[in-house]
């Protein structure tokens, strides 16, 4: 599976691992471009935690609930967490493939929390 294979996956199963290596894996919104995966996510989920004490992680495509096809494959990678202009461009592709889910999912979140927007754009190199 390639890069842009797994950037047109509806989902992607994002590995992360704890300090003492067990691996969490958590289904997330993904889009390529540049040669890089980019995903979206909550400032405080753990997987951002993980991400910042240790850049490994693996990716594979799956279903809404995470779940990985049999055989399919899976792919090491490094990942680092983006800055503000980073996580600008982050919902720019997010906007774009997902359209009207991301903004279903994003504006009320907004809206709730008063225009605050606690995202952390996350880029995945294989």
């Amino acid at each position: 599976m390639t890069l842009e294979e797994l950037g047109k996956a509806r989902y992607v199963s994002l590995t992360t691992f704890r300090k003492d290596g067990t691996p969490v894996a958590t289904p997330v919104w993904a889009a390529a471009e540049g040669g890089e995966l980019y995903v979206w996510t909550r400032s405080d989920s753990w997987k951002v935690k993980r991400i910042r004490n240790n850049g490994r992680v693996t990716v594979s495509a799956c279903d809404a609930r995470g779940r990985v096809a049999a055989g399919a494959p899976v792919l090491e990678a490094e990942a680092r967490l983006l800055d503000e202009a980073g996580l600008k461009r982050v919902r720019g592709l997010m906007s774009r493939k997902y359209r009207w889910q991301f903004w279903a999912v994003d504006l009320p979140a907004a809206l709730v929390r008063r225009g605050a927007r606690p995202h952390t754009g996350i880029a995945v190199k294989l």
